[in-house]
């Protein structure tokens, strides 16, 4: 009797650790080919600097906008500024001004 109980702890610590190989080896496996995993650092590199390119075009742009706002307050207009913006939105010159159109 002592026998059979050594045959089944030997054989639930073998089950034991089959499970916990195939635990090991899914963890290993997702962490190589896994959306985190070794196999997509270098896309993840390059969508990162492929965001890190579009952020900096925005921040400029963002810069520019707020240039432009600042140009245009009520309190302190621009007079080039406010000049520029009539004659583009609504298509007025001075008398003596030529008006030359350039193609897109």
């Amino acid at each position: 009797m002592a026998r059979r109980g050594r045959l089944d702890l030997g054989r639930k610590a073998k089950t034991t650790q089959n499970a916990a190989l195939v635990v090991l080896l899914f963890l290993g496996g997702f962490g190589i080919a896994g959306p985190s995993g070794l196999l997509a650092w270098s896309e993840n590199l390059r969508l990162l600097d492929q965001r890190e390119a579009q952020l900096a075009a925005l921040q400029k742009e963002e810069a520019a906008l707020k240039n432009k706002v600042k140009l245009l307050h009520p309190d302190h207009a621009d007079p080039d500024m406010v000049g520029e913006l009539l004659r583009s939105q609504l298509n007025v010159v001075h008398p003596d001004e030529v008006v030359i159109r350039l193609d897109d």
